[in-house]
């Protein structure tokens, strides 16, 4: 699979991840009577990823977290050459989750 279509996989991955599992902790920071609380912060963070590795991760294999990938070159499963790219669309990704939630 090519680089620039793995990255494009991760730009909505990573926007799910951002727009769904940190706005459900705002929500529930910023609204404490909305009953979410830790069980539902923790369930929207599961079924982000889930949903997630079913939609891309025959794709791009759905790292989602940098962490991954930085652990996945360093344990040398991962070239460090798509490393960059690949950060790139995560943090473009975040930025475009911040933007919508404002």
């Amino acid at each position: 699979m090519p680089l620039s279509r793995r990255a494009a996989a991760e730009l909505p991955g990573n926007f799910w991840l951002v727009f769904g599992g940190c706005g459900s902790a705002v929500l529930a920071a910023a609204f404490p009577g909305l009953g979410i609380g830790f069980l539902g912060v923790a369930l929207a963070f599961g079924l982000t990823v889930l949903t997630m590795a079913f939609a891309i991760g025959h794709i791009s294999g759905c790292h989602l977290n940098r962490a991954v990938s930085v652990g996945l070159v360093v344990a040398k499963r991962f070239p460090a050459s798509e490393l960059s790219p690949d950060l790139a669309a995560r943090l473009s990704a975040a930025l475009w989750a911040r933007a919508c939630s404002s």
